[in-house]
C-alpha cells in the first residue's frame, strides 16, 4: 500500500484501547441493526460499515469535540465515533420523534450537533463543499477547528469533488477530505468507472492538494495518517487528501450479504474479511493492551445497545402537525 511520505509516529495505549472499544461498539450495534431489519420496524434504507470501522474510528480518534464531521449515505460509524448520542440514532432509524432528526430522516440523515457532526445527505458528494464551507467560516472566525468530509470512491466521480479541492487549496482551508475506497459503488467496481492506471489520490495530486494513501483497515496508520492531516491544517498547513482502501462486508443496501450476486466473489470477499479491524488491532498489538476483559466489553457493550433499541422501541412516532416543521422548499 502506497504511503507517499507518510511518517509513522507512536500511538499511546490509552488511545488503542479506546479505538478498539469503539470499533467493537460500531460492529456490534450495526450487527444489531442487521438483526433487527427483518422485523421491517426500521422502514428507512441502511447502509452498514461493517468491515470499514476503523476509517470512522481512526480519523475521529484524532479530532477534538469542537472539530466538525460530514458525511454521506454510509453514516453510522461516523456519527458513532465522532460521539454521536446512540439512542438518538437508533430512535432516528426506528422513525420515532426521540430520534436525532425527530424520525423524519432516517438512517441517512444523522445529526448530533453537540458534538460536531453537523450531518449526513445521501446525496454522493452534497457533503464535500458544505465542509469546504464550514471550513471557511472556521478560517474567517480564527477559530482552531478542522472540518472533515468523509465520502467514497465514488465521490471522487463528481464534478463538486474537484471543485471543493481546488477552492480549498486556493482559500488554504483546514479541512481534511476523507476517501473511504471499498472499491465497489452499489455493484459496480472501480475498473469500469475509474481508469486502472490511476489512483483517486493522484486527483487529488493534481489540484495540488497534499495526499496520502494507506490500509484503511489498520487503525493505527489510519489514527497517525488523520493525526498529522489534523496538526497540519491547525496550523495553517490547509487541506489534505486521505485515501483508505477497505471493503464493506454486507451489500451496499440492506443487512444481508451480496456475494452471490456475481459483482464480487466468494473469495475476494474472504480474503478482506481475514483483513479484519477488530482482529487485526489485536494481533498487531496484542490483548494484553486492553485493560479489561473481552467478554466483559461485550456484555457491558451488549446491554447498552439493548437499552437503546428498548428506548428507540417505546419512544412515539411523529404526529402529523410535526411533519411539516422543519421542512423547507
Amino acid at each position: 500500500m502506497k504511503t507517499d511520505n507518510y511518517r509513522r509516529e507512536t500511538v499511546t495505549p490509552e488511545v488503542l484501547r479506546r479505538m478498539y472499544h469503539e470499533m467493537l461498539r460500531i460492529r456490534m450495534i450495526e450487527e444489531k441493526i442487521a438483526d433487527l431489519y427483518p422485523e421491517q420496524e426500521m422502514r428507512c434504507p441502511v447502509h452498514l460499515s461493517i468491515g470499514q470501522e476503523a476509517v470512522a474510528v481512526g480519523v475521529c480518534a484524532a479530532l477534538t469535540a469542537d472539530d466538525y464531521v460530514l458525511s454521506s449515505h454510509r453514516s453510522h460509524a461516523h456519527y458513532l465515533a465522532k460521539g454521536g448520542n446512540l439512542n438518538a440514532m437508533m430512535a432516528e432509524i426506528y422513525g420515532k420523534t426521540t430520534g436525532c432528526c425527530s424520525g423524519k430522516g432516517g438512517s441517512m440523515h444523522l445529526i448530533d450537533l453537540s458534538v460536531g457532526f453537523l450531518g449526513a445527505t445521501p446525496i454522493v458528494g452534497s457533503t464535500i463543499p458544505m465542509s469546504v464551507g464550514t471550513a471557511l467560516a472556521s478560517s474567517m472566525r480564527g477559530e482552531p477547528r478542522v472540518s472533515v468530509a468523509f465520502m467514497g470512491d465514488g465521490a471522487a466521480e463528481e464534478g463538486v469533488f474537484h471543485e471543493s479541492l481546488s477552492f480549498a487549496l486556493l482559500k488554504n482551508l483546514p479541512v481534511i477530505f476523507v476517501c473511504e475506497n471499498n472499491l465497489y459503488s452499489v455493484y459496480s467496481p472501480l475498473c469500469v468507472r475509474q481508469p486502472a492506471c490511476r489512483e483517486i489520490t493522484d486527483l487529488a495530486k493534481g489540484h495540488g492538494v497534499e495526499s496520502f494513501q494507506c490500509d484503511g483497515n489498520d487503525v493505527v496508520q489510519v489514527f497517525e495518517m488523520a493525526s498529522k492531516a489534523a496538526a497540519k491544517a491547525r496550523a495553517g498547513g490547509g487541506p489534505t487528501f486521505l485515501e483508505f482502501k477497505t471493503y464493506r462486508w454486507r451489500e451496499h443496501c440492506g443487512p444481508d450479504y451480496d456475494n452471490d450476486l456475481g459483482y464480487r466473489c466468494e473469495s475476494e470477499f474472504l480474503d478482506w474479511k481475514k483483513r479484519d479491524p477488530i482482529e487485526t488491532l489485536k494481533r498487531m498489538h496484542g490483548d494484553g493492551l486492553f485493560d479489561r476483559d473481552t467478554e466483559a466489553v461485550i456484555h457491558d457493550l451488549s446491554a447498552e445497545i439493548e437499552e437503546a433499541v428498548a428506548f428507540a422501541k417505546k419512544s412515539p412516532f411523529p404526529e402529523e402537525p410535526m411533519m411539516l416543521q422543519d421542512v423547507y422548499v
